[in-house]
């Protein structure tokens, strides 16, 4: 598991290399080799220094979370004490330790090479360097918030850890994190010219000499004060208390870069355990293996060969089109990208090229790079062009005669032998595949808009649609660096249905007279990115409309009217207010200055003398979509719970530190959750009673993730 080497010159190697594990982590077996391999390099009198690396692509990647056994305050504890001995024993080595950086050093991997004397990074912009522990509801608890702070100061470190950042190797250097940055091929060498020549009067850590101060000044500095108050109030107004992480981080500083180092280490357990053992903290790691899992494809058949792509056709160039033609170039996939004129495709050729640009400039990719990718783009009218095409994605107008019609022109030239998709979000997949002689190869690919930056697809399943068909949308998304998910066929799917109902309990608070500016703060202190007025207008209030009047057409006599349709109907025919996109909906856009509150809301909607507890207010916005996820459930319409939690975050952004629409159930308790929906359907209608299974599952004291609490 450790390679150990000590060469002529006696410095010795130490080279993580676990076989056992697709990547080096911190693992109380892990720990173990290392602890034998170091100590017996401290007590080797021949060996001089200590070079710390790997033999995987990556450096380390940090703590196995299930090293933390069942997550109590015991297990944790038992884990990341044997952590903070073996770096600390690193740093009293008396000889010099160096870190050659050669892969990603991220979380506990970053922390060791922090308890090294120096750190030499490898010069590939791929590798990733940092602290990412908050983004999974934790803290960096291997002396991270400790020594970090002191090696670049805590106005530079603080950033770093709340935000959870990775950093390539040179913006890294930049900030201090590494000492140098080299040649890949001159890793090693670097290391050992340092080991036996600086390295010799640099054995023992800054912060463990005498008379050592915190770069920038330390806490009580004026320039400490300015740091924490400013951070407190910005950390607040961001996630309003929703994340004990970033809290804990700001206290683990605070407190531990007032003692000294020791002092310091056992703060910041003290905070990691905290930390730990919150419901934030649970929902986030669940919902960290949830996404790793859908990410590989976890709802692919086994039994379909893997299928591959070079050439996928895509109809519309729209904005939908445009970034689905833009994601699948980025693959190296060759696109042919159709629309009705030419001027409208070759537009939709220039979004991708406007987002080369940025990425050149931004030196994440180089221009030879970008020229290769805009080439694979063939902006086109005629349907001929789509010969040869594996996959043809169609992304026109949510219409279905329109979507009929180019169907069948696709096909023409292609044959029916190949996988055809349609980018939908409402009308449903079944009905839409009747235009093709082939239904069994006809799905949903449902992206998210901007397609460049929202990583998930929702893919829909047609009565029809073959197991082998959904193997290839799966093996395509995967493709193009995407997250999959897979639902049944209906009305809405999962994602558009659920998230809608987020939007309408806002327009539905907003009828019941509650004030706008309440509606829209509780969403975003329950955690919502945007409150569900200013979401509408995202959306585009007229879409809603369009959407609603097409379901009332296709149900005839057995739609039922949902709260917020009146309201929708008056603010796109009588009043033309149709969202963001024309500078009016239920904000205002002014052309300089931030959006606000339309005032004529109080004449359209007047507020009720008496207005709810915010906190009233926030549950009707969360628990809805708990609710109607239980019914997509109940229906049949998504059967893995994975995927309808990873849907909602990476979907319509539920909130994470909820770690999805039925952790929340969880969270809350199986059995708290059911008494309080029957509480606010007594009190606002029957979208909130709970289904039968949310009813089976309290009587059985059951939970979606194990036995209620």
């Amino acid at each position: 598991m450790m390679e150990y080497n000590v060469d002529g010159d006696g410095v010795a190697t130490i080279s993580w290399n676990l076989t056992n594990r697709p990547m080096n982590v911190l693992n109380q077996e892990s720990m173990a080799d290392y602890s034998e391999a170091l100590n017996k390099a401290i007590d080797d009198d021949s060996v001089k220094g200590i070079i710390v690396t790997s033999s995987h692509r990556e450096f380390m990647v940090g703590a196995d979370l299930t090293a933390l056994g069942d997550g109590s305050k015991a297990d944790i504890e038992k884990f990341i004490f044997v952590v903070l001995e073996l770096y600390r024993r690193m740093e009293k080595a008396g000889k010099p330790v160096v870190s050659a950086i050669n892969g990603h050093a991220l979380g506990g991997g970053y922390e060791m090479a922090l308890a090294s004397h120096y750190r030499i990074a490898a010069d590939d912009p791929k590798i990733k360097i940092g602290l990412p522990e908050a983004k999974i509801g934790l803290l960096p608890g291997g002396g991270g918030t400790q020594r970090l702070s002191r090696l670049i100061g805590m106005q530079q470190a603080l950033p770093l850890m709340l935000e959870g950042r990775e950093l390539a190797p040179k913006a890294a250097l930049n900030m201090g994190m590494v000492d140098a940055v080299v040649p890949m091929d001159e890793l090693l060498s670097a290391a050992k010219t340092w080991v036996l020549g600086d390295g010799q009067k640099n054995k023992v850590q800054p912060w463990d000499k005498k008379g050592f101060k915190i770069p920038g000044g330390g806490v009580q500095s004026p320039m400490g004060q300015q740091a924490f108050a400013a951070g407190n109030a910005m950390l607040h107004q961001r996630t309003y208390g929703n994340y004990p992480a970033q809290q804990n981080i700001m206290s683990s500083v605070f407190e531990g870069c007032q003692v000294d180092i020791d002092t310091g280490l056992a703060i910041e357990v003290r905070y990691l355990i905290a930390t730990a053992i919150t419901p934030e903290c649970k929902n986030m790691i669940r919902l960290f293996f949830a996404m790793t899992e859908a990410g590989k494809g976890a709802g692919r058949p086994k039994d379909v060969p893997a299928a591959s792509y070079s050439k996928i056709g895509v109809l519309g160039a729209g904005m939908m089109g445009a970034g689905i033609a833009y994601a699948t170039a980025m693959a190296g996939l060759d696109v042919v990208l159709l629309d009705m004129e030419q001027a409208g495709a070759d537009k939709g050729k220039a979004y991708t090229e406007g987002l080369l640009k940025k990425r050149v400039s931004r030196k994440r990719m180089d221009q030879a790079a970008a020229d290769a990718t805009l080439a694979r783009i063939h902006a086109t009218t005629n349907f001929a062009d789509l010969a040869g095409c594996e996959l043809v994605i169609e992304a026109v107008f949510e219409d279905r005669g329109i979507k009929a019609d180019v169907t069948r022109k696709a096909l023409a030239v292609t044959g029916d032998g190949i996988t055809f998709a349609s980018n939908t979000s409402t009308l449903p997949i079944t009905g839409l595949s009747e235009a093709s002689p082939r239904p069994d190869n006809f799905i949903g690919l449902h992206f998210f808009s901007p397609v460049d930056k929202m990583p998930l697809v929702e893919i829909i399943m047609g009565t029809g649609t073959s197991d082998e068909t959904l193997a290839k949308a799966i093996d395509y998304v995967k493709a193009i660096r995407k997250t999959p998910i897979v639902v049944k066929d209906s009305r809405g799917f999962y994602t558009s249905r659920v998230f809608a109902t987020y939007v309408r309990e806002g327009l539905a608070l907003l009828a019941d007279g509650v004030a706008p500016a309440l509606i829209e703060n509780a969403g975003k202190m329950a955690g919502m990115p945007v409150g569900p007025l200013g979401m509408a207008d995202e959306v585009s209030i007229d879409l809603m409309y369009k959407i609603g009047k097409q379901t009332r057409e296709d149900m005839g006599d057995d739609y039922v009217e949902v709260p917020g349709d009146e309201l929708v109907r008056t603010m796109v025919e009588d009043l033309g207010r149709i969202g963001k996109k024309a500078g009016k909906g239920f904000y205002d856009y002014p052309d300089k200055g931030t959006k606000r509150l339309w005032p004529g809301l109080a004449e359209t909607c007047p507020q009720a003398a008496e207005q709810p507890d915010v906190e009233d207010v926030k549950k009707r916005l969360m628990y809805i979509q708990s609710v109607e996820t239980a019914r997509c459930m109940e229906e049949g319409v998504i059967t893995e719970k994975r995927d309808a939690d990873v849907g909602s975050i990476m979907g319509w952004g539920f909130p994470p530190f909820r770690g999805g629409v039925l952790s929340l159930v969880d969270t809350i308790g199986i059995t708290d959750f059911v008494a309080e929906c029957d509480r606010m359907a007594q009190a606002h209608g029957a979208r909130f009673s709970p289904p039968k299974l949310l009813r089976d599952m309290a009587a059985k004291g059951e939970g979606f993730y194990g036995k209620a609490a």
